[in-house]
């Protein structure tokens, strides 16, 4: 059974690898699905897979990498696509 979330990450999360940080985390967790910069400076992401997997990341959303200073993660439920990989897109 998968489980599939879409999210908006916001506070100071662009410019500080956090996308690639964040698709290392997704590919060491199994979780497919996408990430990418938001026009009003936030990063938005959609993630699918194992639920406890799912749930790891979204987790490791609320601190991100070192740079990374985190204010909120919206978390909403998504629409499994049935995604195979994990991908940076462009905002």
């Amino acid at each position: 059974m998968s489980k599939a979330v879409d999210l908006r990450i916001r506070g100071m999360v662009q410019g500080v690898s956090f996308r690639a940080y964040a698709r290392q985390q997704a590919e060491g967790l199994g979780v497919a699905g996408w990430i990418r910069n938001e026009p009003d400076g936030s990063v938005g992401g959609h993630f699918e897979g194992a639920p406890h997997a799912v749930d790891a990341l979204v987790a490791w959303c609320e601190h991100g990498p070192s740079y990374a200073e985190v204010e909120h993660v919206e978390v909403s439920e998504g629409t499994v696509t049935g995604a195979s990989s994990f991908e940076i897109r462009a905002g």
